[in-house]
């Protein structure tokens, strides 16, 4: 989160002006120095856009609190890699947050790639972690999904197979003298 507020002020001090690309690695990479009032992607929701986006963020980051606290902070790896992802996905989200009501312009963006016309979103490093906290903890989750299933497989092949007992051999008799 530090990270992103640091990247963002410098993004303001010295990519201006606005919209003029400054070239990193050649046409690949390029810093430029972008507002996003909206949310991803630039949606917008009209003027208010910064507040409900404001919210949703707010409702996002008491989430995946919940998320952190129901892990806990148990020894397993699993338990580990989805904390590093919900500690990347809480700081992004928390980063735009700070910047959306920082400025009234919106979330400052300044990563821009790819070549010539042909360009990504133009995004920012809150957006990178968030991003990569949610592909990290979708990989967990199938993870643990994946384990349990092959735990309960696992467990269903050990139990023994329950068969009843043969039924009882009559001898028939021929009649009463027999």
């Amino acid at each position: 989160m530090l990270a992103d507020l640091v990247t963002k002020l410098l993004a303001e001090r010295y990519l201006t002006p606005r919209y003029t690309p400054h070239p990193i690695i050649g046409e690949w990479v390029r810093f430029t120095l972008a507002y996003n009032p909206g949310a991803a992607f630039s949606m917008s929701l009209g003027e208010y856009s910064r507040y409900i986006f404001g919210a949703f963020a707010v409702v996002a980051l008491v989430v995946l609190w919940r998320l952190y606290k129901m892990t806990g902070t148990g020894a397993r790896a699993g338990d580990r890699t989805r904390i590093l992802a919900l500690a990347l996905a809480w700081g992004g989200a928390a980063g735009n947050l700070i910047d959306r009501f920082r400025s009234s312009h919106g979330v400052v963006d300044f990563i821009d790639i790819g070549y010539g016309s042909v360009r990504f979103w133009t995004f920012n490093l809150a957006d990178s972690a968030v991003t990569v906290g949610a592909l990290i903890l979708a990989w967990s989750l199938s993870r643990e999904d994946h384990d349990q299933r092959a735990q309960h497989a696992a467990a269903a092949a050990r139990v023994e197979p329950v068969t009843e007992a043969p039924a009882p051999v009559l001898e028939r008799s021929e009649g009463p003298d027999a």
